[in-house]
């Protein structure tokens, strides 16, 4: 059995859902399950459909909203069989009718609450499954649509789910279980779940990843496969480098710590269950299925490159702490960071000196009241529009040399702190996020103007012109 997802690009209409079917008509042998993100950029519609009533601009929301209706109910009589076209427009409509009942309790209270967010944004998933499992129908696939909330039990942190494991995992098991029956493929949902009262959560932007994963790990899958457009796990970012290569196999390890550091094929949180259960993930290209992809495993081959790929994280804030109090003493780290708990703030990156420490946020929703509790420890000061660049790659902490190679080469580029040795396979550092572009051209041409054939595949333009 293995886990199939594709995400918003691989459903955006008709077009894409078609190519969506026959990748997974050469899979049936494996009895896939089929997991989907909400059609093209539809989430930010309905959100923005929430932001719209909030305001009063009801009739703008309801335009807006009969847009995307359209959208799905066009895309739907492409696809659907006669015979089941008209009861699947009826359940498109009926989530729809919901979802104008929910703008109008926004507009009402004029105000979105998380439990609101919640409930108009799952609907993009809601929808396009329908949608989906009716192509499959219509092709000869028994498509069968499973509604993942019951089965996805979560706690109420509405916007940002934590899902209860001890719950979910057997209910997932037996879920799918049944709907695998007969040839059946289940067409589920990512990014949503529910409480144990019923409502709907949802687990966080780009959850739909991490959504296929832990059902893949529920089922003892065989494979998890991600679905996007792209190749596969990149040397970096292709829209900063064009010539950046497609990286063959990466561990579990590496593929982690590019997604948390700004690596955008992946959810930060993807490969966790699979990493757990040691399920290789592959991240494939639905715009071409011919291609490989990107393979990750729980070990690598050794390779030949030091680095494997640098990711990028920007528009963090860093905090920076100063105190004499600092000076040999104990505890005041352990004091500070209760500050964040208190907040319910993660930081990514930590430096400290005697007497200063400095720590990168990207979550800044609480920042008014972190900086006025932490005033209380010395002098604070704050750096906006940062970016953090993190170099990912076997045994970097152990190889000499690196951190010359890394710093040579951005000479010009002004650092603001180093972490270099918290990880065998990362080192990261903090510039001001109008130059990480910059940087991340230098650091590429260093890393990678010769590309080990073993690990790398070089993009088609750049071995037309070798």
């Amino acid at each position: 059995m293995i886990v199939m997802k594709f995400g918003g690009t691989s459903v955006e209409d008709a077009t894409a859902i078609r190519r969506l079917v026959s990748i997974v008509r050469t899979q049936l042998p494996r009895q896939p399950i089929v997991v989907v993100s909400a059609m093209g950029k539809t989430t930010n519609g309905l959100l923005e459909c929430a932001r719209l009533a909030a305001a009063g601009e009801m009739l703008t929301a309801q335009t807006k909203l009969d847009g995307i209706a359209a959208h799905h109910c066009k895309t739907a009589e492409q696809l659907a069989l006669p015979g089941e076209l008209n009861e699947l427009i009826s359940d498109l409509q009926k989530r729809f009718a919901a979802l104008r009942a929910t703008l109008g309790e926004i507009q009402r209270t004029g105000a979105i609450t998380p439990q609101l967010s919640d409930a108009v944004s799952a609907n993009g998933e809601l929808l396009s499954s329908l949608v989906v499992a009716a192509a499959f129908r219509a092709h000869g696939i028994k498509g069968v649509w499973v509604d993942v909330r019951p089965l996805m039990q979560t706690n109420d942190d509405f916007t940002r789910a934590v899902v209860q494991f001890e719950t979910a995992n057997p209910q997932l098991h037996a879920g799918f279980t049944a709907a695998l029956a007969d040839g059946g493929v289940p067409v589920t949902q990512g990014f949503i779940g529910s409480t144990a009262e019923g409502a709907t959560t949802t687990i966080g932007r780009g959850g739909s990843d991490f959504s296929a994963s832990i059902i893949g790990a529920a089922l003892d899958a065989d494979e998890i496969q991600i679905w996007t457009d792209v190749d596969g796990i990149m040397t970096t970012d292709p829209r900063i480098v064009a010539e950046a290569a497609k990286v063959k196999v990466i561990s579990f390890a590496e593929a982690s710590e590019l997604a948390y550091f700004g690596a955008k094929v992946l959810h930060p949180s993807t490969l966790l269950p699979a990493m757990a259960k040691e399920i290789p993930v592959c991240v494939r290209n639905s715009r071409r299925p011919e291609v490989e992809g990107t393979a990750i495993v729980r070990h690598a081959a050794q390779s030949q490159a030091l680095v494997k790929a640098i990711a990028c994280k920007r528009g963090l804030t860093v905090i920076n702490v100063t105190s004499d109090r600092m000076l040999m003493a104990h505890g005041f780290l352990a004091r500070l960071f209760t500050v964040f708990d208190k907040h319910e703030t993660p930081v990514d990156m930590v430096a400290t000196s005697e007497v200063s420490v400095s720590m990168t946020l990207d979550d800044t929703r609480h920042l008014e009241g972190l900086l006025a509790d932490l005033q209380s420890f010395g002098e604070v000061t704050v750096e906006r529009d940062q970016a953090l660049i993190c170099l990912v790659g076997e045994n970097l902490k152990y190889t000499p040399g690196v951190a010359a190679r890394i710093f040579s080469s951005i000479v010009d580029v002004n650092v603001s702190m180093i972490s270099h040795g918290a990880s065998a396979i990362n080192v990261s550092f903090i510039v001001a996020d109008g130059v990480a572009e910059k940087a991340i051209k230098a650091l590429h041409r260093e890393f990678f103007s010769t590309l080990d054939a073993a690990t790398f595949e070089a993009p088609a333009v750049a071995q037309a012109v070798a």
